[in-house]
């Protein structure tokens, strides 16, 4: 990925954390402690009341924008959203991208080392939830000072976690940006999530967690998992479009290996994810998608679930997005307005289904840069 020099954030390197303290899991689970890496981008104001936290999506990390000093090669996953004068002004706010818990980009996660067993988690190391992440991201923001964030905001997962923190800490967050996300995964979702990780637990590489003891990586079942999710992140429409049934030699060649350039660009980018993506980390994270239903503790409403929720919201969706579709988004907008909340929301058409909440689309990064300005304009509530 190329940057754009004008508006570049430069190479960024990342940041750790350590909490020593025992930390508590919704699972009733607990760690003896833990780190977290981040990355911050922008220049935190005196009163610290110009913090954005940008939360990831399942495959995501810390590295939200600009090129890592990790890899000089490797831009941001969000770096057309985030920088200089891009819809997340870092001229304007600080802006703060973490590694969850579980993760594998350097945060304490399945294959860190256990100080009890001396040994990787691997297998011991506890189901994470949407609501535990919260709670490490607000141990964070007490380090560095942030008692209030100007916005918390995210795409698909990231969402989520966005909405979580307007229900825990109402008191912290002013603005949430949910993205391309959902109150809870449909019945569909948890199928292909299961499937997905099926794909991984019966890989003969994967030892139970505890392949890492073994010298393997569970290859085969993560390149299928990876496949699997990847379908389901684009449209029909896109994929036709990228690939329709175009063949790689230009006849059928009667056999089972690779013919359709479709089947090409999947196994590639199977591959490519299972060369650098922890197989328990990818379990993880389906599993929080699953878990996560406000509703589910609130008598079954999403309104009474957002009843504590102080902040103001924007609500994005993609008209192709048939994983989160516009549907669910405009449940959140309904609950939220049915509890008085002041809520703004846009339906993007884009052709990229669920993926397009990263793609660079002009109406979209227009709603999110005029929203964000009236943030920056607005300062902080007494």
């Amino acid at each position: 990925m190329k940057l754009n020099a004008v508006h570049s954030l430069g190479v960024v390197t990342p940041q750790r954390m350590q909490f020593d303290a025992p930390f508590a899991c919704a699972s009733g689970a607990q760690l003896p402690g833990f780190e977290l890496v981040y990355e911050t981008y922008g220049t935190l104001n005196a009163d610290k009341s110009n913090a954005i936290l940008v939360c990831h999506a399942l495959s995501g990390h810390h590295h939200v924008a600009g090129l890592s000093s990790e890899d000089p090669k490797s831009a941001g996953w969000w770096d057309t959203m985030v920088g200089p004068g891009k819809p997340v002004d870092t001229n304007k706010f600080f802006v703060i991208g973490v590694n969850n818990l579980g993760g594998c980009h350097g945060s304490t996660g399945p294959g860190s080392h256990n100080p009890a067993s001396g040994q990787p988690y691997g297998s011991s190391f506890p189901v994470v939830t949407v609501d535990d992440w919260v709670a490490s991201q607000a141990l964070l923001a007490d380090r560095l000072g942030i008692r209030q964030f100007a916005a918390v905001m995210g795409g698909s997962l990231g969402g989520m976690q966005a909405m979580q923190w307007a229900i825990n800490f109402p008191e912290r967050v002013r603005h949430v940006l949910a993205i391309a996300t959902a109150p809870s995964l449909t019945t569909e979702n948890i199928a292909f999530n299961d499937v997905a990780r099926n794909a991984i637990l019966t890989d003969p590489d994967f030892h139970g967690g505890d392949f890492y003891q073994h010298g393997v990586v569970p290859t085969r079942g993560l390149r299928l998992a990876r496949m699997l999710g990847h379908i389901t992140y684009l449209s029909d429409d896109a994929m036709a479009g990228k690939f329709g049934r175009g063949l790689r030699s230009g006849d059928y060649q009667y056999g089972y290996g690779i013919e359709f350039e479709v089947e090409s660009y999947l196994r590639y980018q199977g591959d490519k994810f299972a060369a650098y993506f922890d197989a328990n980390t990818y379990l993880l994270m389906t599993k929080a998608l699953d878990y996560f239903d406000p509703a589910r503790l609130a008598g079954g409403s999403l309104r009474r679930a957002f009843a504590p929720v102080s902040a103001d919201f924007l609500v994005v969706s993609f008209s192709s997005d048939w994983r989160f579709s516009p549907q669910r988004s405009r449940q959140i907008v309904q609950a939220l307005l049915h509890n008085g909340r002041n809520v703004s929301y846009s339906e993007i058409t884009s052709t990229h289904g669920h993926d397009s909440f990263l793609m660079e689309n002009p109406h979209y990064f227009d709603v999110v840069r005029s929203y964000l300005n009236n943030v920056a304009a607005e300062g902080a509530r007494p």
